[in-house]
């Protein structure tokens, strides 16, 4: 799959994974049920999920290091400005040294191109927080949290999940 599939994936997953609405007990679900899908599969992740005002739920793993959460910070600083997963930005920016243009004027101690945020979308309200996963390999963390909505929203992932890179 090309890198404009993925792209174009990515949007509709950005489009179809809205909330109805979105509160604590809904981070909650989601987080716990990242967090159980990680204990399960024993995967070396944090999941750090919020509004942009707020943290609503925080999990490390066995495995996560003390680099997760400040990976994590950087990509919801990431969603914050840009209001689309991070990995998203990834493929369009296609900048191997992981940093924005010069000229964007974002500093890599508090932004980072690497997958694993994705914008918490509310019908009506738009993007109002961040679901980040900081661990595995970027379009894995991407993965675990497109996975998580699409079974908290009731919908099918095969059809929205990307599919395994090409080596």
């Amino acid at each position: 799959m090309a890198v404009a599939d993925d792209i174009a994936l990515i949007k509709r997953q950005e489009e179809i994974l809205v909330f109805p609405a979105f509160d604590e007990a809904v981070a909650f679900k989601i987080g716990s049920a990242i967090r159980d899908r990680a204990l399960t599969e024993n995967l070396p992740v944090i999941v750090d999920i919020r509004t942009f005002d707020r943290p609503l739920f925080y999990a490390a793993m066995p495995g996560s290091n003390a680099s997760n959460p400040d990976w994590a910070r950087r990509k919801i600083n990431v969603v914050k400005r840009f209001l689309k997963s991070t990995y998203r930005m990834v493929l369009e920016q296609q900048r191997p040294d992981r940093t924005f243009k010069m000229g964007e004027g974002l500093d890599i101690a508090d932004y980072v191109l690497a997958g694993g945020g994705f914008p918490v979308t509310v019908k009506g309200a738009g993007v109002i927080g961040v679901i980040a996963v900081s661990g595995l390999p970027e379009r894995q963390d991407h993965g675990v949290v497109v996975e998580a909505l699409c079974n908290h929203l009731g919908i099918n992932g095969r059809e929205l999940a990307l599919p395994p890179e090409a080596k």
